[in-house]
C-alpha cells in the first residue's frame, strides 16, 4: 500500500532553513508528480509546491517563491522541500501528497514553527 513519510520538521528562527523529505513507497515512484502542502491552525490547507514526475517541471504558490525549492530523488523514492528565509506565517503542518489514479494519499505530517 501507498505509504508516505515526512520528516525534517521542527522550531527554527525567522530567516533560518530547513529541509524536509518525503520517503515514498508501495507504488511506482518515478512515474507520478509530488506535491507538498501545508496547513497552518485555523486555516485551510494549501498546495505549497509541486513536481513532475522526472523533476523537470516545478510550480511553487505566490507566497513561497524564491524561497522554497521542491526536488527528487528517483532512485531513493524520496521527495524534498527546501525551506530558507522562513517566516512566521510559514508555520504549519507539512504534507507530502501523492494523487494517483483517482485517490489521494497523504503522509502523517511533519510541524515546523518559525519563532523567535
Amino acid at each position: 500500500q501507498v505509504q508516505l513519510v515526512e520528516s525534517g520538521g521542527g522550531l527554527v528562527q525567522p530567516g533560518g532553513s530547513l529541509r524536509l523529505s518525503c520517503a515514498a513507497s508501495g507504488f511506482t515512484f518515478r512515474n507520478y508528480a509530488m506535491n507538498w502542502y501545508r496547513q497552518a491552525p485555523g486555516k485551510e490547507r494549501e498546495l505549497v509546491a509541486r513536481i513532475t514526475s522526472a523533476g523537470s517541471s516545478t510550480n511553487y504558490a505566490d507566497s513561497v517563491k524564491g524561497r522554497f525549492t521542491v526536488s527528487r530523488d528517483n532512485a531513493k523514492n524520496t521527495v524534498y522541500l527546501q525551506m530558507n528565509s522562513l517566516k512566521p506565517d510559514d508555520t504549519a503542518i507539512y504534507y507530502c501528497n501523492l494523487m494517483k489514479v483517482g485517490l489521494t494519499y497523504w503522509g502523517q505530517g511533519t510541524q515546523v514553527t518559525v519563532s523567535s
